[in-house]
């Protein structure tokens, strides 16, 4: 399976052993979930997945790479205590507790979360002194006598032994208490994960020419030689800080990621040409409809097409995924202006500016948490501090013009979250014209062949474009 199933699979398998009977017991005893045993090559996401799942279903996460554990901190530290046997008393060697365990204890005390996943990764790779204490902890979860904490299920990672020497077999009666998962790299779950992170164009427009440099492991004279999924995306995230620190973009940086110099000479001779086609098609002029069709690029050669439509489609989404994402914003912070009204009308809210103060507050120490947590995405992230930055905008408007009653600070604040809506619909049809400037272009240069399919596939990656049209329409989308 890809790692967008593996992702769906680990969600179910969660839900059905968090799911409580009418008891309030847990349906599927504790001693009967079998942890999930996801294996697949390294740097496909199987870390990012975990994320993903514990934000999405508002449960914890304590992330391991066992690797880095020895057997002292994974059961504990022995100690010597006394006990008393038929009337004798003995020295009896007990442990402290697990590092591991006792991470997961103080996860719950400090979220409040009791319901989570334990993540360990490089679960095959332990040390020698480590492997009979991890079998137990597979088996049985627990680690000497610690045992893992009631709702937290157990999902474990590992690479097959073709990519690491170290991988260790686990035998079958080992293999019988856990729920084991294939994943194998896919290039479509990386483009649609890309969408969503708004992974540079030039990476997923060199990925859609040569798919086969998408995951390459080689072994050879000179050694190892590797690209991954993880690699692309790190290079991706790369390339934008560069560009935007107008920094050049080296053979040895490309290189530093993609650990194939192959495959690196030839992204770095793409990039240069992407940069080029990127001033030379005048890409905001096509959305702006400036530019209503370029008739020499239908006898442009194959790759030159693909990188003008992952960048018009780049553009396009990048523009509906902002109105969507403002509207985000908008309904966030609409919620606590309706919960001010709510505390003014019963008398009880006090000052405006008090309020809006403690909210942005609160906010920052949310996303302060969650950050250190890492229970938020880079995405949400982003959202949060837009959300802030809004009420804080208000508060410097209330401070300049605010009258210092409830009520009349209150319009104010009515009046400010009204002109920011009005905004907010004005870029949404301006967006929704851009994108139809798109199609007309495309549409006079190309015609409704594969050109306009590939524009297709690529705008419609992205959930947040997708989301955008079905709020607000586009005849020529839907066309």
């Amino acid at each position: 399976m890809n790692i967008k199933e593996a992702k769906k699979e680990i969600e179910y398998t969660i839900r059905s052993y968090l799911a409580k009977d009418e008891a309030g017991s847990y349906r599927i005893p504790t001693e009967r979930q079998r942890p999930v045993l996801l294996i697949g090559p390294p740097g496909i996401g199987k870390t990012a997945i975990m994320r993903q799942i514990a934000e999405e279903m508002g449960i914890g996460l304590v992330s391991y790479t066992i690797t880095h554990h020895t057997r002292q901190s994974a059961i504990g530290l022995p100690f010597i205590s006394q006990k008393n046997y038929g009337g004798k008393t003995y020295s009896v060697t007990e442990y402290t507790m697990s590092e591991i365990v006792a991470s997961v204890y103080d996860h719950i005390e400090r979220t409040g979360r009791k319901e989570g996943i334990l993540f360990l990764d490089e679960i095959n790779c332990v040390s020698e002194t480590l492997v009979p204490t991890m079998l137990q902890f597979l088996q049985m979860k627990t680690f000497g006598t610690h045992h893992l904490p009631e709702g937290f299920v157990l999902v474990c990672a590992g690479n097959p032994p073709e990519y690491n020497r170290q991988v260790r077999d686990f035998d079958i009666v080992t293999l019988d208490r856990v729920k084991r998962l294939w994943v194998e790299e896919d290039l479509p779950a990386f483009f649609e994960y890309a969408a969503g992170q708004r992974i540079h164009g030039a990476v997923v427009s060199y990925l859609t020419i040569h798919a086969d440099h998408f995951y390459s492991v080689k072994n050879d004279t000179d050694g190892k030689r590797f690209v991954t999924a993880r690699a692309w995306e790190d290079l991706a995230g790369a390339l934008a800080a560069y560009e935007e620190l107008d920094q050049p973009v080296t053979e040895a940086m490309v290189g530093a990621y993609l650990q194939d110099p192959e495959i690196a000479a030839d992204f770095k001779v793409y990039y240069e040409l992407w940069n080029r086609y990127r001033k030379v098609y005048r890409i905001p002029d096509v959305l702006s409809g400036a530019v209503s069709s370029n008739p020499e690029l239908a006898a442009a050669a194959f790759d030159e097409k693909v990188s003008l439509l992952v960048l018009l489609a780049e553009a396009a989404a990048g523009e509906l995924a902002a109105c969507s994402a403002e509207k985000e914003i908008q309904k966030e912070i609409f919620g606590e202006l309706k919960t001010l009204k709510a505390g003014l009308g019963e008398g009880g809210a006090g000052s405006v500016l008090s309020f809006l103060t403690e909210r942005s507050r609160a906010r920052e120490e949310e996303l302060g948490k969650a950050r250190e947590l890492r229970l938020i995405s880079p995405e949400r992230e982003r959202l949060a501090r837009l959300v802030i930055s809004g009420l804080k905008e208000l508060l410097e408007r209330l401070a300049r013009e605010g009258t210092g009653a409830g009520r009349g600070d209150f319009a104010l604040a009515r009046e400010w979250f009204s002109e920011r809506e009005e905004r907010r619909k004005k870029g949404a049809v301006r967006a929704r014209e851009r994108l139809t400037n798109v199609f007309h272009f495309l549409a006079l240069t190309f015609g409704e062949g594969q050109e306009m399919v590939l524009f297709l596939t690529q705008l419609s990656r992205s959930e947040d474009a997708m989301r955008f049209i079905a709020e607000n329409g586009n005849e020529e989308f839907y066309h």
